[in-house]
């Protein structure tokens, strides 16, 4: 059985110490050896030069780099612009969005959907990137029905995706479920549990309410009965998302995606439990 491959995730810093911090966050997640970073890119393209950069100096590093790509708001000529930029300086791997509409912005730009995204990659630079799509096992909130949302997925992964990443969860049957789903219909790209280490409660349910991932009542009741003491929290969210993982990992999940929040510890932690438990 091959190895499983381990991803981590960024968000581009909006300042000078943000971006130091980022340096050291990055130094310390590079000795677990992820596969690569990824690095998001803001609602509309907001953080598109933050993006950019961030990339570049991962690659500098000595680490393969994924930026995030958003079409909302884009236009061929500017996606166009933005994938040369990433082609010249070495960049292979990208992660194709619809991406959020930024506050007050309504409709426009040359793309509604993220497939067509993907098929104009893969019209402007062929075989170049490997580009990552997102899946949601709970269902994206705006689709209409569980099954149009796996037909939204299967869109991208024929309009030329190489595998997928995942929404955060907290129930690996709705994993399973997806996985299952899809192949029924004839796609069989790797799809990647994206990761959500738990360390605050009210984080948490915020992030949950807006991406529409479900928090399992116990789970939620049992953060709730913690209140204030952070120290109960992060100790049982370690073991929750750790045991997580290794069901997925047991199941067949071809790797791991964490979104670490910039942060080091919760990741570092989970990882080592993991390779520990091998």
């Amino acid at each position: 059985m091959t190895s499983p491959n381990f991803s981590i995730e960024f968000f581009p810093p909006k300042t000078a110490e943000g971006a130091e911090k980022l340096r050291v966050t990055r130094a310390k997640l590079a000795q677990l050896k992820p596969q690569y970073f990824s690095v998001t890119f803001g609602a509309g393209g907001t953080t598109q030069q933050g993006t950019l950069d961030t990339v570049v100096e991962i690659q500098r590093e000595g680490m393969q780099a994924a930026p995030h790509l958003s079409c909302i708001g884009g236009t061929k000529e500017s996606i166009g612009a933005i994938l040369r930029q990433y082609q010249n300086f070495g960049i292979r791997r990208v992660v194709a969005l619809r991406g959020d509409f930024p506050s007050g912005y309504g409709m426009g730009g040359e793309f509604r959907f993220a497939n067509e995204l993907v098929e104009f990659i893969r019209a402007e630079t062929g075989d170049w990137f490997h580009i990552e799509v997102a899946a949601y096992p709970e269902m994206h909130p705006q689709a209409r029905s569980p099954q149009d949302d796996v037909n939204n997925f299967v869109r991208k992964v024929k309009a030329g995706a190489n595998s997928a990443i995942t929404q955060y969860f907290y129930n690996a049957d709705a994993y399973f479920q997806f996985v299952d789903e899809v192949q029924k219909q004839g796609v069989d790209v790797p799809v990647v549990p994206g990761i959500m280490p738990i360390t605050s409660s009210s984080q948490l349910l915020r992030f949950s309410d807006m991406c529409g991932a479900e928090i399992p009542r116990w789970v939620r009741l049992k953060l709730q009965s913690f209140g204030d003491d952070t120290a109960s929290i992060k100790a049982f969210g370690l073991d929750v998302v750790t045991d997580m993982c290794e069901r997925l990992l047991a199941g067949g999940a071809p790797g791991l995606h964490f979104y670490s929040l910039n942060q080091t510890i919760a990741t570092t932690e989970i990882w080592n439990r993991l390779t520990a438990n091998k």
